[in-house]
Order: C-alpha cells, then structure tokens, then sequence
C-alpha cells in the first residue's frame, strides 16, 4: 500500500518555525537554551547594577560628590577588572586541566548574586563597604562570563558557531528588557524614582541572577575528553605549565594575539561607554525614569542587532563583523564628540536618544562577534584557557580605558571647561574614545580569520595524536 505524501504545507511551515524560533535547527537545543540562560541571569548585574543603577547611586548617594565621585567609581571599577586580569587565565587553565568549567560557571554566579543583594547594605558614606562588595562581585561577574564563553567550542561547530553566539546573546538581551520593564514598572508605581531608594534593586538583581542560572546548572554538561591532562606537581604548577605551553606556541596561534591585540584596544572605549552610560545620559539631562526609557531604547536596539547578527554573521565571518561594528562604535563616539562642541551647554536631550541606537546597534553585535572569532581560534583542549585569555584581555580593557576615561572626565575635563574653548569637561574624554575605536579598527584589519581557524585544528589534531600515544 502506498503510503501519501505529507501536506503541502508542513515544508513552509518548518520553514517558518526555524525562522522564528532559533533553536529549531540545532542538534542541540536544550543545551544552547540553558546555555543562553546563563546570559538572561547575568544581565541583571552588567545591566541593573554596572550600566544603570549602581554607578550614579555611589557618585550621587554614596560619595555624595559629582567630580570625586566620577574618580572613585573609576577606580573601583578598574581594580576589579584589573583583579580579574590577573585570575582570568590562571583559573581558565585550572578549569581546563581538572575538567571543572562548570563548577567555576556556578561558582562565579553564586559569589556575584549574593554580594550583589549585599550591595542593598550601602548608603551616604559606605564608600568602602561599596567598594568591598562591589569589587569581588565585578570579579566574580566577569570570570563566569569567560567561563561561559569556554563552553561555545563544544556547543556548536565551526558552520553555526556565529549563530550559536549570537542567539546567548540575545537572550541576554532579552533579560535586559525584562529587567528594564520590571524596574520602570516598580519605579512609577512604588514611587522608587529617586536614588535614594534603590537599594531594592540591587537585591532584586542578585535573585534574578540565582534564579535565572538554575537551568545552566540543571542542563549544561561539563564537556569530556576535550583536554589532555597535564601530569606531575602542583595545580597551580599545572595551570601554570598549561599557560607557558601556549605562550611558547604564540606563533602558532599568531591571528588569535594579533585579535587579542586589536579587541584590548577597541575595548578601551566599549568599557568605558559601558560603565558611563548612565553617567553620559545624566550629563545630557536624562534622569531617573528616563535613564530606564533611555537605557530601555538601547537594549530593544542590542536585541535587533543581536538577532540580526546570527542570520549573517557565520556567512561573511566573525572578522568582518567585527569591522562593522567597529566602525559603528566609532561613529557614535564621534556624534557624541561632536554634539559636546555643537552644544557645549543646554544640550538638547532628543540628540542621545538618536546616538543612543549607535551605542545599542555596537553593543548587540561587537560582543558575540568577537566571542565567536575566539570560538573559531579556539582549540578544544583549551577553550576555558583561551576565552580565559579573552575575558583577561576584556577586563584588561576595562581596567584601563575606565580608568582612563574616569579620570579625564573628573580631572582634564574640568580643566578643558575651564578654559572655554569648545565643547565642555566630556569633550577630551570623547576623544580620547575615538582614537581607541581607530586603532582596534585598524589592528582587527590585520587579522586572518581563516589561519587562525587552520592553527585551532592542527592543534586538536596534534593533541588527539598525542592522547593516542600515550594510551598506546
């Protein structure tokens, strides 16, 4: 008996399921979704606490002083990440060797969710309690980042690894959104405008993170057989060794530093936009609930770009996405520049609303752009060692470039007013922005993104040759 075909219709409609649902067509979709959850929980520290809330809360409330505060939170801000430079690989490396990634994963999210409800303790004066909690919870946000990013390799191919990460990513965004309507919401109608009373927020951002995690700890699996364990000594002697063996085959993994390199210096300038967004939109008069609308319209912006990103990004490559959106962050920093001389007092608010969509359309995309091309250059046997080299490079731009930034703004920027030239005390910071943003673009240019996905393969190759020996 012959059996009928299925209807006409089931080809477009699988067709247009896999358009609107991401997971459709992986191999794996749970395991991407739990994965993808991780960075729907962490929005809640990167976005509440770094982004909007926590950075005019310690300037305003905490220290109590606009241009000593602007200096304090740059300095708290760059020690953690400058903390983290220092953990990021030796930890990665750690991880790699005793097969730990997701231990550390959870680890991480649990230390950062529970200082973060810590951070509800601060008020007028808490300088140093703020600065106790919110270091260690910077650090902690940042290594679960990386070790985050180490499980992409084993998640997806080298066909899908764009569309992998860029569909974590927007997620996260997605988180964002949710998190900004929930804080809008409970702003106008419990009253919650004013600094004063945020405290709440920061506990509400340490139990989105707890809570939005458990599917990562539920699902993921910690990847086997993908590392080659190194014998004899210590664990730090161990990571260490692990550490020394890839610095010795620098050239080998030549386009992996070559990126490196260009990333620092780009992320010079995303760090500090990130860290001082909200205190940049306080400058142009936006406040309270409308730093929430404005930060709201950035992230609807991420999340256009991120979803975007995954229908392109695996088909003209992970370095020419990063060149775009490169080349984005640097037109915004140059509006911004720009609008400081045009308007060097009364700017008008409705200007970074419009340059608000350039820094949204760079954050959706730079971040799973490069996370992808460390995916591509990654080899199995080490990927928690090299996304630990890429969150140490990340966090090494954060410590620098907010640093940087912080102090220009309090210090040559008031100078820079002073002297009534053009534009005002944002003016030298904005620039200094934009010669970060040329240089990564001009740097990333020197990147072959199709060697350094030839020297990750020989290396899996070389290391699967080598566990055949001495199983032999």
């Amino acid at each position: 008996m012959l059996t009928s075909s299925p209807p006409p219709a089931a080809a477009p409609r699988r067709g247009f399921i896999a358009k609107v649902y991401p997971f459709s067509t992986l191999p794996n979709p749970k395991e991407v979704w739990a994965w993808g959850m991780y960075d729907l929980a962490n929005q809640s520290f990167t976005l509440l606490i770094i982004t909007l809330l926590f950075g005019p809360y310690f300037k305003n409330i905490v220290v109590g002083d606009e241009t000593r505060g602007d200096s304090l939170w740059s300095i708290i801000a760059a020690t953690s990440l400058a903390l983290t430079v220092i953990a990021s690989p030796i930890l990665g490396a750690i991880a790699d060797h005793r097969r730990t990634k997701k231990k550390y994963l959870l680890g991480a999210g649990v230390v950062c969710s529970l200082l973060t409800c810590g951070l509800a303790l601060t008020g007028t004066g808490t300088v140093w309690l703020a600065a106790l909690l919110f270091i260690p919870a910077n650090i902690a946000y940042n290594l679960g980042s990386n070790f985050m990013a180490s499980f992409l390799p084993t998640l997806a191919t080298q066909r899908n690894m764009g569309r992998v990460s860029a569909i974590g990513w927007s997620m996260g965004y997605i988180g964002a959104l949710l998190l900004l309507g929930i804080t809008l919401g409970v702003m106008i109608l419990f009253d919650r405008q004013a600094k004063e009373g945020w405290q709440p927020f920061f506990v509400f951002a340490g139990l989105w993170y707890a809570i939005n995690m458990l599917p990562s700890a539920l699902v993921l699996r910690e990847p086997e057989g993908d590392s080659a364990p190194v014998e004899g000594g210590t664990l730090a002697g161990a990571a260490f060794r692990r550490l020394a063996h890839t610095a010795r085959r620098a050239t080998h993994f030549k386009q992996l530093f070559r990126f490196l390199v260009a990333f620092l210096v780009s992320s010079f300038g995303v760090q500090a936009m990130i860290k001082f967004a909200a205190v940049l939109a306080e400058d142009f008069g936006i406040k309270e609930t409308g730093l929430v609308v404005f930060i709201t319209q950035l992230t609807v912006t991420a999340v256009i770009t991120a979803i975007a990103t995954a229908r392109f990004q695996d088909r003209i490559g992970a370095r020419a996405t990063v060149v775009i959106y490169n080349i984005v962050w640097l037109v915004s920093c140059l509006a911004l520049f720009g609008v400081t001389i045009a308007w060097p007092h009364d700017k008008p608010q409705w200007v970074f609303w419009v340059i608000g969509n350039g820094i949204g359309i760079g954050l959706g995309g730079i971040g799973t752009a490069s996370r992808a091309m460390v995916g591509r250059f990654s080899p199995r046997a080490r990927t928690a060692e090299f996304f630990g080299l890429w969150g140490l490079t990340y966090t090494l731009a954060g410590a620098i470039g907010v640093l940087a930034f912080g102090q220009v703004k309090a210090w040559v920027g008031a100078w820079w007013a002073g002297l009534e030239l053009f534009g005002d005390s944002n003016t030298p910071a904005l620039a200094l922005l934009a010669a970060f943003f040329v240089a990564g673009l001009l740097l990333v240019l020197r990147v072959n993104e199709t060697a350094g996905v030839r020297a990750a393969r020989r290396e899996d190759r070389d290391a699967t040759r080598q566990r055949g020996t001495l199983a032999s």
